[in-house]
């Protein structure tokens, strides 16, 4: 099922408390007087997110503003409101661009990307290799048999936005389909993922419902084992799929929440179904009703959790670990895996509809923005 949703901004790194104070920007012209290809511009785009130092702001302003040139034009948005600093900011260097053609403004994009890359010295991180596609929220690789979907959104504790959704569900569907053995997710810097990006609720987009379903489905659907590394503190979907996983490896700092009743929400990601087969009633209810936080060492006593590593060993053991079931046969694992999973697949997918109704029935209640502006409040005050 298509979804046509509209494509947010790729560049979120620039912090409010930081953009008081934006100097003018000065771009300069280098390179073909003809302009970077597409080709090279997505390959710039990709590198972007190889980058190991953080450029600073007036670096990611111009980034920012580039690539909205080179994609949309010359800004045609209104100017945001006084109080909205990072929006202001980015608009302003979005419009100090003026007419620069999008031809010329992927030029000076590529420029700046390689420019920041030189700055560095020689990239050490292994390259992704048989990608298709490239991803703004995500870092996709596979080597030695290991599909790896990195969420990719450190700065805000890689938490789920609406372009995070629909990337998570390309990059499964291309790792369904490559020649990896196993695929594996997890998140950049110390936090697995904290859940929804609670600015979704701000403006609930059209086609939410499909796109919700169409995610959940993606991981009903994967034909390979599907591995979770929990790197750090796990909230709200990014637990409840866990579900829907093989095995979950988790470090010993790694929590597990699913405050959805203190948001004035309700569960997702078939865990209506799957946490009480798993834990039983009493314990799932614990989680899904009553906002429970779960350590890594309950979550694996519960049946949640697989195994939990010590935290100073934890990306060594488990590396260890994938590379051994990776050199398995692919096709008994996939197989294997259907039959495992094949006899309740009708019964995910039909947890899957009706919990997304509700979901999306939430999420427009009264209760649900009142609980929501209320985090926000009490997060503002701190």
């Amino acid at each position: 099922m298509a979804v046509a949703l509209r494509k947010i901004s790729p560049w979120r790194f620039v912090r409010a408390v930081q953009v008081t104070h934006i100097p003018t920007l000065k771009l300069h012209m280098t390179g073909s007087m003809m302009g970077a290809t597409v080709e090279q511009f997505n390959h710039a785009k990709s590198q972007m997110g190889t980058l190991k130092e953080d450029p600073g702001n007036e670096a990611k302003l111009k980034i920012y503003a580039l690539f909205k040139q080179a994609t949309q034009g010359p800004c045609n948005t209104p100017k945001p409101g006084m109080l909205d600093f990072v929006g202001k900011a980015k608009w302003d260097a979005w419009k100090s661009l003026g007419s620069v053609s999008q031809e010329d403004a992927r030029q000076q994009y590529v420029d700046l990307i390689d420019s920041l890359l030189a700055a560095e010295g020689p990239a050490v991180a292994a390259q992704p290799t048989g990608s298709a596609a490239t991803f703004d929220t995500l870092l996709v690789s596979t080597e030695d048999n290991i599909t790896t979907i990195r969420l990719n959104r450190p700065q805000k504790k890689n938490a789920i936005t609406v372009e995070m959704y629909n990337e998570v569900i390309k990059a499964l569907e291309q790792a369904g389909k490559d020649d990896s053995v196993i695929t594996v997710i997890t998140g950049s810097g110390d936090f697995y993922c904290s859940g929804n990006d609670l600015t979704n609720f701000t403006k609930i987009p059209e086609g939410t419902f499909f796109l919700m379903l169409e995610f959940v489905k993606a991981f009903i659907d994967f034909p390979k084992p599907l591995v979770a590394v929990v790197n750090g503190p796990a909230v709200g979907v990014s637990v409840t799929l866990l579900g829907l996983f093989e095995i979950v490896y988790a470090t010993e700092r790694a929590t597990f929440h699913t405050p959805f009743s203190q948001l004035g929400q309700s569960p997702e990601g078939c865990s209506s179904y799957t946490f009480p087969k798993i834990m039983g009633n009493a314990k799932a209810s614990e989680m899904l009703l009553f906002n429970k936080k779960l350590s890594a060492v309950q979550a694996c006593a519960q049946g949640l959790v697989t195994e939990v590593f010590p935290d100073s060993s934890f990306q060594t053991e488990v590396a260890t670990r994938l590379k051994a079931y990776a050199k398995l046969p692919r096709n008994s694992l996939a197989l294997s895996k259907q039959l495992i999973r094949g006899t309740e697949k009708e019964r995910l997918h039909t947890v899957n509809d009706q919990e997304v109704e509700r979901l999306v029935e939430r999420w427009l209640s009264d209760e649900c923005m009142q609980a929501i502006m209320s985090f926000f409040q009490a997060k503002a005050k701190l």
